[in-house]
């Protein structure tokens, strides 16, 4: 709990007070009911994660962060862009917060305020661009083209595995071949993009 504690003891917060406004923000935007001000501050979001560890603050931190009034820390962490949206935290958490859909928003913010994490958000823009293209994610490329961007000089260093990989048919280094009904999925995106836009 030290990790919350730190978060709520901010200097832009007065001592005993709290900015709920962010809080209640991210709330009314996050379609549904999110529950986001029920966190309990359990941890049980950070421990059912399979990317806390590449997160610079836990989930229950970012709902700390919120109460907190902590706009800028909170649209600048890279948290909401590790997110892999495979909803374990959300099946687990007690108060039944919906925490990918609040980090969803989260990104939606920090993208209207232009204080993203670019190397999290390149990727995450990278992979849907595979996505519209094939329906699918490109491993090789997407890999290939985030370290390319930002990290150049880990790439001697990854070659060994590459080359296992490629040579075990752990994945393929020619683009895939787009999934069957490309068709109604761009339409499914297009529709989606008009209804964010709306």
């Amino acid at each position: 709990m030290t990790e919350a504690v730190s978060v709520l003891a901010h200097p832009s917060t007065p001592t005993g007070a709290e900015d709920l406004s962010l809080l209640h923000e991210v709330a009314l935007r996050t379609p549904g009911e999110s529950h986001v001000e029920m966190c309990i501050q359990c941890g049980t979001c950070g421990g059912s994660c399979p990317s806390a560890a590449a997160m610079d603050h836990t989930p229950r931190a970012i709902f700390a962060m919120l109460r907190a009034g902590m706009r800028d820390e909170v649209l600048k962490s890279n948290t909401p862009w590790m997110c892999v949206s495979c909803y374990f935290c959300t099946v687990r958490c007690p108060q039944d917060i919906h925490i990918t859909d609040v980090m969803y928003t989260l990104k939606n913010m920090s993208l209207q305020a232009k204080q993203y994490d670019t190397t999290a958000a390149d990727f995450s823009k990278t992979f849907i661009a595979m996505v519209e293209d094939y329906g699918r994610s490109f491993e090789i490329g997407l890999a290939g083209i985030h370290n390319l961007k930002h990290f150049a000089t880990r790439l001697p260093n990854m070659a060994p595995m590459a080359i296992g990989m490629l040579t075990k048919k752990g994945m393929s280094p020619l683009p895939p071949k787009p999934i069957k009904g490309m068709d109604q999925l761009k339409k499914i995106l297009k529709r989606a993009k008009e209804l964010e836009a709306a």
